[in-house]
């Protein structure tokens, strides 16, 4: 029926868009992790250990080798200091660019979810009803696919909202004076992914194509 028709194709491009919403977001999860891995090394750069002048060895090697850039290098504690200026700029920098990712991703959230609440809406009836010419009610059972675009769109909002809860968690927790072990902890959660299964987003594209 046409009706049918109709309520199928809004409920597949209702489905495209919140698709849509979800290629922005992993997106912008790329270019935060990039910032993230920069981070961690202008931190690393930081805060790297100084050369052990107290070594006999390493005091005439520098001995016989000085010059005057050697010399400012290690006096400033294996950072240059125009390195140490440029990395904190850098770093403040990056922490102001994941803050603004982290609420572009907010965003890309917020839209997910008035597509997934206008879906329901779309699908809140398990039956439809189309009068036909003779003014008669004829019922017809919801597609199959509507219940699976509206399955998968609830699982996989689900899935991303908490991805990103975690995600906002670790960038508000950057600091120049994050561990290297914490730094780790993070660029291994972000890269894991734990709350995003790729059987379920896998077969959330094959939908689309």
């Amino acid at each position: 029926m046409e009706v049918r028709s109709e309520l199928k194709q809004n409920i597949y491009e209702i489905f495209k868009d919140f698709m849509t919403g979800i290629t922005k977001l992993e997106e912008l999860d790329n270019a935060t992790n990039i910032f993230l891995l920069r981070f961690q090394q202008g931190l690393c750069l930081l805060k790297r250990s100084p050369i052990l002048t107290s070594s006999k060895l390493i005091e005439n090697i520098l001995k016989n080798n000085e010059t005057r850039r050697l010399k400012s290098y290690v006096e400033a504690g294996c950072i240059n200091i125009d390195d140490a200026a440029r990395s904190t700029r850098a770093s403040q920098s990056l922490l102001s660019d994941l803050e603004r990712l982290t609420d572009d991703a907010a965003l890309a959230i917020e839209t997910a979810t008035k597509l997934s609440t206008q879906l329901d809406e779309e699908s809140s009836d398990d039956l439809r009803q189309v009068t036909s010419e003779e003014n008669e009610t004829v019922h017809f059972a919801q597609e199959p696919e509507v219940t699976e675009y509206a399955t998968i769109i609830a699982v996989v909002y689900s899935m991303v909202k908490q991805n990103y809860v975690m995600q906002e968690k670790i960038v508000r927790s950057l600091s120049l004076k994050t561990s290297f072990d914490e730094l780790d902890t993070y660029t291994l959660m972000w890269s894991l992914r734990p709350f995003v299964e790729d059987k379920i987003m896998n077969r959330a594209w094959k939908c689309i194509y």
